[in-house]
């Protein structure tokens, strides 16, 4: 279906910043209203999270061991770079309107949701970050360059989503215009390419950002940020189809507080609320394909804790999936120092469906488990029937689970690996069939070329 639509680009996005401000993306301390924490993850731990259904955790494994180091010779930009920005990513407030055409189907998030089986993570990679900027960011943490072959393969095992977690924060300039790195911006759209190319579902989003801290007086700052930089985005994508979804924010919290991973206060539920419907405003003004384009969105953290998901208020639209996060049982898929056996553990699963399905499902707004996994304890057939019964219940309610990988084996890190990136091989292989399996997903594996 084709329609035309008027789309008023945002106010203040991107103009042309200088290099100097690039990598100054955090608040200054100055009064700011809502924002949203999601901070940088890189070497951040699980372990003290109080081990509930909420206690999902921010990107599993990030900075773990092999992960940890900066990657050497980074790029550093220069202002050519970011002189070369596209016309469009550029544009500021005063643009006039524009006549944008809509060359995609208009799905619904239920429909859309449906057709997704299982999904992979491509974890630790783009979502690194530094002491510098550039497209080596994405090997900063120990992992290699994201290749053609790697995401073929994935989705040759039958994996039909693919979740490309991005840090932006250290890639742009400072307020007001927030200019991404021209080069960031294309590497991220190559990696998206290499996955929306082979037909699947693509999410991108923002991971590792420290600058929106959900408090009232971080919230305007936040907002003019998050506003700019997904303005930029969604311009650069906003021909693709429905196969690319957005997500507004990953683990959007207080980090380093003492609510940052119990559900939150009613302060930062009521900010991450405030930013979700922000995001969504950036997308839709872009206008063409993303007036409506199906996003994701998150609440307090993206926690599966009762009081962050009763705390979501969605935004006002129509065209909204909602994100959670679930390392469930905790002790068993996530902590470091828990036990190693499941134990038929099935009690914080089914509790999980059963909220999930009460408070969304039930009245027609999808959800998608954008994060889960059972790290690594050498016990494969233990994680076999845990993921036998976590992605099957999921599957009864019509809940698509996406696999965190952080391409981590061995050590005493948060070893979430499925896929060897550099081997192109799956150490696990019961417990890739398990999923695959329990996904309903056997039709999706196929020969690549």
């Amino acid at each position: 279906m084709k329609k035309r639509i008027l789309a008023v680009m945002l106010c203040g996005v991107l103009a042309v910043a200088a290099l100097a401000g690039c990598g100054d993306t955090r608040p200054d301390g100055t009064a700011a209203p809502v924002q949203q924490s999601q901070p940088a993850q890189e070497q951040e731990s699980r372990a003290g999270q109080e081990g509930t259904a909420g206690q999902e955790s921010a990107a599993a494994g990030e900075g773990t061991g092999e992960q940890e180091s900066a990657a050497a010779g980074e790029e550093s930009g220069v202002p050519g770079e970011l002189e070369s920005s596209r016309e469009e990513e550029t544009q500021g407030g005063e643009n006039p309107m524009q006549d944008f055409e809509i060359t995609m189907q208009d799905v619904s998030p239920m429909d859309l949701v449906k057709e997704m089986k299982i999904g992979w993570n491509l974890g630790n990679t783009l979502d690194a970050t530094g002491g510098s900027i550039g497209v080596n960011m994405e090997m900063a943490w120990g992992n290699p360059k994201t290749t053609q072959e790697m995401i073929d393969t994935i989705i040759g095992q039958g994996f039909n989503v693919i979740r490309i977690p991005v840090s932006w924060g250290g890639q742009m300039g400072g307020a007001p215009a927030y200019t991404v790195l021209p080069a960031w911006m294309d590497r991220v759209q190559e990696v998206v390419d290499y996955a929306y190319s082979r037909g699947v579902y693509v999410i991108v989003n923002i991971h590792h950002e420290e600058w929106h801290f959900p408090s009232e007086e971080n919230k305007d700052a936040a907002a003019e940020q998050l506003a700019a930089l997904w303005t930029a985005i969604a311009t650069r994508f906003r021909d693709y189809d429905e196969h690319l979804i957005f997500e507004g924010m990953n683990e959007p919290r207080k980090k380093g507080t003492s609510v940052e991973w119990n559900g939150g206060d009613q302060e930062g539920r009521d900010v991450v609320n405030y930013l979700d419907q922000v995001f969504v405003d950036a997308v839709r003004a872009t206008g063409g394909n993303n007036t409506i384009r199906n996003l994701m969105v998150p609440g307090y953290a993206a926690s599966s804790s009762d009081v962050a998901l009763k705390g979501l208020v969605l935004p006002q639209d129509d065209h909204l999936i909602v994100s959670v996060h679930a390392y469930t049982p905790y002790d068993f898929a996530l902590n470091t120092a828990g036990r190693s056996t499941w134990d038929n553990d099935t009690g914080e699963i089914d509790h999980l469906m059963k909220t999930l399905d009460e408070l969304f499902l039930s009245k027609g707004v999808p959800v998608i488990i954008g994060e889960f996994g059972a790290m690594n304890k050498d016990n494969e057939q233990e994680r076999v029937q845990w993921a036998r019964y976590y992605v099957g219940k999921a599957r009864e309610y019509g809940i698509p689970c996406l696999w965190w990988d952080n391409n981590a084996f061995e050590g005493d890190g948060e070893n979430f690996g499925l896929f060897n990136r550099r081997e192109l091989t799956f150490p696990y292989p019961d417990l890739l069939k398990a999923l695959i399996e329990s996904a309903g997903a056997e039709e999706n594996v196929r020969t690549t070329d």
